[in-house]
């Protein structure tokens, strides 16, 4: 089910219904852009610890947008091993309004993906449903309050425009008394449309009428009592105004005081966007954003973290992506294929049922939750036998995901995955290697890492004018490397010792041989002399 902002606020009171009544909630988002192009220095590598990993990805995040939501609720029905999944794509655009005109970047190989699996950008751009975060909503919140406030939302400026000038026009020709009707104009657009009206023209008053806002010629004395009269009513519309403003951000606060477990894929830059968009600016403070979030959801599951551990112990064949690991979990391959939980999609989801939306939101969103309830069986399964295992629940099934609770996967980063729960784990990444470079004057971190990208990848960084350090996540490439280079001519690879490599520890090793030779050398010298 797609909903823009036509549809939203007549959906949000079953939005709130499924939430509300949901065992856990399947996320996936889309950008307009992932990383920006840095330089070299503030590119993540597998050297970064997590917090540096968060300062270098917040400029990207603040950088993109998000172009769609999709959330894929997830019910069970009755007491069998039976859910329904209620899936929407939200098209977001940030709210233009008042004070507020966000900027954001679109990346070149984003557009063309998405193009690619058919985005509407028409859906996104017209008809995207506004959104900001807390500090935002206090901005506008004043403004709006206060009377300090100028038309940049949905009902852009140039309509507002038309209808200020068809009213003046009519104006020009009216008697006191006579009144007008602007058709087609209703919900908080009418409530909109009669502040500026007000605020415009000293000598109008409007209702709203069942066939849209009526306007009607009155003196000036008249419409300043009118406005005292009415101060209540258009407080009620202005604050009717803030909601249609906060758009998505309102569905936010449902989905928050819910509390229902969160599950997606890869899912660190969904949490990282959803703070910065919908609640607050991301803190320069890593703790905090874990914090935060961690306040926000209480249960998070990455189902590319899960999946990572069952792979490797039971020998399913390499996947890629979420939609290889849905076909490899839905195949003979599986076990626990026939007995696992019967999933069904809701009525107005039923286009899911024959045909596959690769990365439309809402879709990747259902497969999050889906390989969520089948990798839970398949655990059961494993850790109960086929004999003896109890009849499913999702209760169970979070009992057996508990070790994986709160473990968001991290791409690229000195450790593999994020406790929001607590502290981060060590990183059990392969050991550091450091290759000292021999008559190879001015080599570059560039022309090392070209030197390897034929046998493997290794994120390259400098450590003196000719050693250089290596790190890969595979430690079959670090063994490769140490067998293949163990007597090159130039290029010597060996395990990186700290007491041994360090520049700091053989700077102070230096020092403290020369203080020690002096040192030797006055006490021999003072024993010589009379």
């Amino acid at each position: 089910m797609d909903v823009g902002a036509d549809e939203f606020e007549q959906s949000l009171p079953l939005l709130q219904e499924l939430v509300m009544g949901a065992d856990f909630v399947g996320l996936d988002i889309e950008f307009t852009g992932l990383r920006t192009n840095l330089s070299e220095p503030q590119q993540i590598s597998l050297f970064d610890l997590p917090s540096e990993w968060y300062l270098k990805t917040r400029p990207s995040v603040q950088q993109f947008t998000i172009c769609q939501i999709g959330l894929s609720v997830f019910s069970s029905i009755g007491e069998s091993n039976k859910y329904l999944a209620h899936s929407c794509n939200f098209f977001l655009f940030p709210t233009t309004f008042g004070i507020l005109d966000s900027e954001f970047s679109f990346q070149a190989s984003s557009v063309q993906f998405l193009n690619q699996y058919g985005f509407d950008y028409n859906k996104f751009l017209k008809n995207g449903i506004p959104y900001m975060n807390e500090e935002q909503e206090k901005k506008i919140k004043h403004s709006i309050l206060t009377g300090n406030w100028k038309v940049r939302s949905s009902l852009d400026k140039d309509r507002i425009k038309v209808v200020i000038d068809e009213v003046t026009r009519w104006l020009n020709l009216a008697e006191e008394g006579d009144s007008m009707t602007l058709p087609g104009i209703t919900g908080f657009q009418a409530s909109e449309v009669q502040l500026v009206l007000r605020k415009a023209l000293p000598n109008i008053w409007t209702v709203l009428g069942d066939q849209g806002v009526i306007v009607k010629k009155v003196s000036q004395q008249r419409h300043y009592y009118l406005e005292n009269a009415s101060c209540q009513a258009e407080r009620r519309w202005k604050e009717k105004i803030l909601l249609s403003a906060r758009g998505f951000s309102v569905f936010f606060q449902m989905l928050v005081k819910a509390q229902k477990p969160l599950v997606g894929h890869n899912m660190m830059m969904d949490l990282l966007h959803l703070h910065e968009k919908f609640f607050r600016p991301l803190p320069e403070s890593y703790s905090q954003f874990k914090l935060n979030i961690h306040d926000l959801f209480p249960v998070l599951i990455d189902t590319k973290n899960v999946t990572k551990d069952i792979w490797k112990e039971l020998n399913f064949p390499r996947v890629s992506n979420l939609s290889e690991v849905y076909e490899v979990l839905n195949s003979d391959l599986n076990p626990t294929k026939n007995s696992g939980p019967v999933i069904t999609h809701s009525s107005k989801c039923e286009k899911y049922v024959e045909t596959k939306y690769p990365h439309e939101a809402a879709y990747d969103a259902f497969l999050c939750g889906s390989v969520l309830l089948k990798v839970a069986h398949l655990l059961l399964w494993r850790t109960h036998g086929a004999g003896s295992m109890p009849e499913p629940s999702f209760a169970l099934y979070l009992g057996v995901l508990a070790p994986y609770v709160n473990q968001v996967n991290l791409i690229r980063a000195g450790v593999p995955k994020i406790n929001f729960s607590g502290p981060d784990y060590p990183s059990i990444r392969p050991p550091v290697l450091i290759l000292s470079a021999r008559r190879w004057p001015g080599v570059s971190e560039q022309q090392v890492y070209r030197e390897f990208q034929n046998l493997c990848k290794f994120d390259v960084r400098r450590l003196t004018r000719n050693q250089f350090l290596l790190l890969t996540n595979k430690f079959k490439d670090a063994r490769s490397v140490l067998k293949a280079y163990r007597c090159h001519p130039t290029l010597q690879v060996s395990l990186y010792r700290y007491w041994r490599h360090s520049p700091d520890i053989n700077c102070l090793l230096q020092v403290c041989g020369i203080v020690t030779t002096w040192a030797l050398v006055a006490f021999v010298l003072g024993r010589r002399s009379p």
